[in-house]
């Protein structure tokens, strides 16, 4: 399965969604977007569940010199969250990453005061927390995501994902109520190869999508 572009596979996140909340399977739900490709997917999905939209701002943590080369994530207020067998691999002391982790946790807290402008987070607790990305390839950023969310104390917690590489499904699985993903191909490559279109998106593509532009 191949995507037009994030709305379509918003689209389709959201019909495979809708039968389970009539169902009464995600009571008093809220969308939160990681962004900020998971926003363009997750403001299909927000309204056809009747629910508000937020975002829930993650950030990779690269390895020294060689950024886009994930090996943690951290999210909120929380410890980041690690690839210990990576950093072995690499040679590399979760002491060595202080400096990218407080680059990172700036990073997160500007993109946090720049999405919501004064704006408190949405309250989880006792809700059904839908958390919604354009697709996971490690895991690593969903992984640190569902933890915070999960400190939250929500009813039910629900990841769902156009794609998803096969090893990740199996360790996501077990960490959410309900796992919603439609493509999970064996040769999976990189996110963006399930697109047709995988543009990337502005801080104002976001700020749009959460003001119901």
């Amino acid at each position: 399965m191949r995507f037009r572009d994030r709305a379509e596979a918003g689209r389709h996140l959201a019909e495979l969604l809708r039968p389970r909340q009539e169902a009464g399977a995600l009571p008093d739900p809220v969308v939160l977007a990681l962004p900020r490709g998971g926003v363009a997917v997750a403001r299909e999905i927000a309204p056809a569940l009747r629910a508000p939209l937020d975002v829930l701002v993650v950030r990779k943590i690269g390895a020294p010199g060689h950024e886009e080369f994930g090996v943690g994530a951290l999210a909120g207020d929380g410890p980041p969250l690690f690839d210990d067998r990576t950093l072995r691999a690499l040679g590399l002391t979760r002491a060595d990453l202080d400096p990218v982790v407080e680059r990172e946790r700036r990073e997160l807290r500007r993109r946090e005061e720049r999405y919501r402008q004064g704006r408190p987070p949405p309250v989880l607790r006792g809700r059904t927390a839908v958390v919604v990305d354009d697709g996971v390839a490690t895991g690593s950023t969903a992984r640190a995501a569902l933890r915070a969310v999960r400190g939250h104390r929500p009813a039910r917690l629900v990841l769902a994902v156009p794609v998803c590489a096969p090893e990740a499904a199996g360790e996501l699985r077990g960490l959410v109520d309900e796992f919603v993903c439609p493509a999970r191909p064996a040769l999976f490559g990189s996110v963006g190869e399930w697109y047709e279109d995988f543009g990337q998106l502005t801080d104002e593509d976001v700020l749009t999508a959460l003001r119901g532009g």
